[in-house]
Formats: C-alpha cells, sequence, structure tokens
C-alpha cells in the first residue's frame, strides 16, 4: 500500500513514479517533489485536507519547515500571520553520518591538545566543533541557501499564503534537534496569554513556558520525543503586531521519519488507501 522513499531525490524522481503508476502510495522524504504543483506537500495537522488531490505521490517537507508550521498553525487560525522571520539552529544528524562525525573529529582533536591535531572534514566546509556554520546546503544567487529558500517556499506552499517569509539557516554543535527562533507579523496585537493558550490547544505541539523556574525547549533534553515545543513567548519590543517565541523539536522524529508515518495513518483512518 505505501512505499516511504528516503534516499535522495534523484532516487525519488527515478522510482516513486513507477511505484505510484503500479497504485502504490509513495510517501517521498526528499526534495525531489516537494514544489511540484500536483503533489501535495504535507504536515497531518496543519493541511492533511490537501491530500484529497493526491495522485500517489505525497511529499514531506523540509524538516525545519515541519516543525515551525506546526507551531504557526494555531497562531495563523486565531490571529492571521502577515510576516516570519526564521533564525534556525540545526544539529549536526540532519547532515546525516558525516555531519556526526566531523564534530567528533574536532572534539577529539580539542581532547588531544595538540598543536598537531587537526581535525578531518567530511560533511561541512569549516570545523563544526566549538563553532556556528550560518551556511546548509548550497547558496544560491540572490544570497540565501538551498535550505533558506525550502522554508521560504515551502511555508507558502503549505499555509496556502503569500506570506512573506526570510529565513537565516545556521548549523550549531548539537547532535540531535533542531531549534528555531521564530518571530511573527500579526494582522492585529497577540498578548503572550493570547498565544500561549492558542499553543496549548495546538496538535503534536507543547507548551513549555515557564521562564521563572528556567523551563524552556532545548535540544539537548529533547532528542527522541514526537512532538514539537515551544517556548519563550513575549511581545516584540519593535513592532506592535510582532511576536517572537522559541522552537525545538527532534528532525529525525517530527521533522522527518514520524512525519512521514503520520501521512500513511492519516490516510489508513480516512480510507484513503486503495
Amino acid at each position: 500500500n505505501f512505499a516511504i522513499f528516503s534516499a535522495g531525490a534523484q532516487t525519488s524522481k527515478y522510482f516513486a513514479p513507477i511505484a505510484a503508476s503500479k497504485g502504490c502510495i509513495v510517501i517521498d522524504n526528499s526534495s525531489a517533489f516537494r514544489m511540484d504543483e500536483n503533489v501535495p506537500l504535507i504536515v497531518p495537522e496543519v493541511n492533511f485536507k490537501d491530500i484529497i488531490n493526491h495522485s500517489n505521490i505525497i511529499a514531506n517537507p523540509n524538516c525545519s519547515t515541519i516543525q515551525a508550521v506546526v507551531v504557526l498553525k494555531p497562531l495563523d487560525d486565531n490571529f492571521k500571520i502577515k510576516r516570519i522571520v526564521y533564525s534556525t539552529y540545526q544539529a549536526v544528524s540532519g547532515a546525516g553520518k558525516l555531519g556526526l562525525q566531523d564534530l567528533e573529529n574536532g572534539s577529539n582533536a580539542q581532547l588531544q591538545q595538540s598543536s598537531t591535531a587537526k581535525t578531518q572534514l567530511l560533511k561541512f566546509s569549516h570545523p563544526i566543533y566549538d563553532n556556528c556554520l550560518p551556511h546548509i546546503d548550497s547558496f544560491l544567487i540572490n544570497g540565501y541557501t538551498k535550505e533558506e529558500m525550502k522554508m521560504f517556499n515551502e511555508t507558502r506552499k503549505i499555509m496556502h499564503s503569500a506570506i512573506q517569509v526570510s529565513a537565516m539557516c545556521v548549523r550549531v554543535p548539537a547532535l540531535r534537534s533542531h531549534s528555531e527562533s521564530i518571530w511573527v507579523e500579526t494582522e492585529r496585537p497577540i498578548s503572550p496569554e493570547e498565544a500561549r493558550e492558542a499553543f496549548a490547544k495546538g496538535e503534536g505541539l507543547v507548551l513549555m513556558d515557564n521562564p521563572e523556574k528556567k523551563e524552556y525547549p532545548m535540544p539537548l533534553f529533547l532528542a527522541g520525543k514526537d512532538p514539537v515545543y515551544v517556548g519563550r513567548i513575549r511581545k516584540d519590543l519593535a513592532n506592535e503586531n510582532g511576536l517572537t517565541f522559541w522552537i525545538v523539536g527532534d528532525q529525525i522524529k517530527k521533522g522527518a521519519a514520524l512525519n512521514a508515518v503520520q501521512i500513511a495513518e492519516y490516510l489508513i483512518k480516512v480510507g484513503n488507501v486503495k
């Protein structure tokens, strides 16, 4: 009934149409079909109704986009978002095995504390240990990276909006789970209390916002968890209609595999499996 693809865009472009032509529903985790106007780009909590018109291929969004729109959905439903600014802090495991090895190699070189110890780079253009790289995927002619433009394009497609979006995507020396600082401008002012109430009712979302007790989402403690966590909710001091907050989600769980499985589960639930 289902084929879940996670072997890169070129593999998906070749094999997904073959599987789909045989009646199999393909849920693809690569970038191959995300911006294809004939392929739904699905985060079940946000836009599952879009799946009705699938032609046996369904796209799984980029990991950073998935966790962002899960949090944005209750705000947009209640207050209508006009503009979004993302700053992401993405774990090395988002770059795969070689990204993890770059961090490990840098840690080992630091432990040796030798002037001759060098970090062997397998994935990143610069050492990631004790560093932050404002560079994920390749640079485009407009100065943004492909990762940043994925967030721009996918957010607009999923939310069915010409919403203004800007992103800065940064790789950080964390093992697992992506973090994001998100600023939104809405049609009317939102109080932090209203935002908390909306988030608390959001599907797939956990409110973790108690600064007095130093409780807020952190990747170290949320790896392996299914939901997206939101905290540090506060009004923007520079814009009356602005709100800013911090989110953390496991990019391998909700950001990839879990979302793909949830798509299949929703299809089974609504009886949309041939």
